[in-house]
């Protein structure tokens, strides 16, 4: 039995469907679901992970690919996991990965991980990909690329680029669109918790999304 099957086993014995209806819901009917709550679900996934010594192995793609290209949206939290206790094996080369995630079945619940924590692992192990590949992301026109790139400094705290938010901010200020506006406000607030006095006078010099002033002025009220 490989491996996406064993997994698949586990999940199907504890699909309750009475449970998947307002998961459904909650996620705007994007997704279809099990109906597997959070810390089941990762219980399920750390017994699966010990009992096939998936984490002893080089970081498997293939196998991120495959519980990707499943209906049920837990199938993507279990790759979601099993990414982040890998993130010590992930090179450069796999953010073309990243970026293949980041644009299919997209939603934030998925977008914001892979962005704050494997895209924000990758660019900080190698620099070069941020001239390489995310600066291509911010200045394009692809939503949940642009969001990503906002937001892939999200943990760096003392470290971020202050000047490369800005700017990638500043690039995508004038969107309408709700997921920039939230990215947005998201970083500008997350970075004020490192540098409060270059936020505020930030907001105050740049026209922003109401949206945005809202979200990233909330410490520094």
């Amino acid at each position: 039995m490989d491996q996406l099957n064993q997994l698949e086993m586990l999940f199907e014995a504890s699909r309750n469907e009475e449970q998947a209806i307002p998961m459904k819901k909650y996620m705007k009917d994007h997704f279809p679901f099990l109906g597997i709550k959070s810390p089941v679900r990762r219980e399920i996934l750390n017994k699966f992970l010990e009992e096939s010594e998936l984490l002893k192995q080089p970081f498997q793609p293939d196998f991120v690919l495959a519980l990707w290209e499943k209906n049920e949206r837990e199938y993507q939290y279990a790759a979601l996991d099993y990414i982040e206790k890998s993130l010590k094996k992930l090179g450069k080369e796999h953010l073309p990965l990243m970026e293949t995630l980041t644009t299919t079945k997209s939603w934030w619940d998925t977008v914001d991980l892979l962005a704050s924590k494997s895209v924000g692992k990758i660019a900080k192990d190698y620099p070069e990909v941020i001239l390489e590949t995310i600066e291509g992301w911010a200045y394009g026109d692809e939503l949940w690329l642009q969001r990503s790139a906002i937001l892939f400094q999200l943990k760096y705290k003392k470290e971020t680029e202050e000047a490369r938010l800005y700017r990638y901010i500043k690039q995508n200020a004038d969107s309408k669109e709700f997921f920039i506006q939230k990215a947005i406000g998201w970083a500008l607030r997350e970075y004020s918790k490192t540098n409060p006095a270059s936020v505020k006078r930030f907001i105050e010099e740049n026209d922003l999304p109401k949206l945005s002033i809202r979200e990233g002025s909330k410490y520094l009220n």
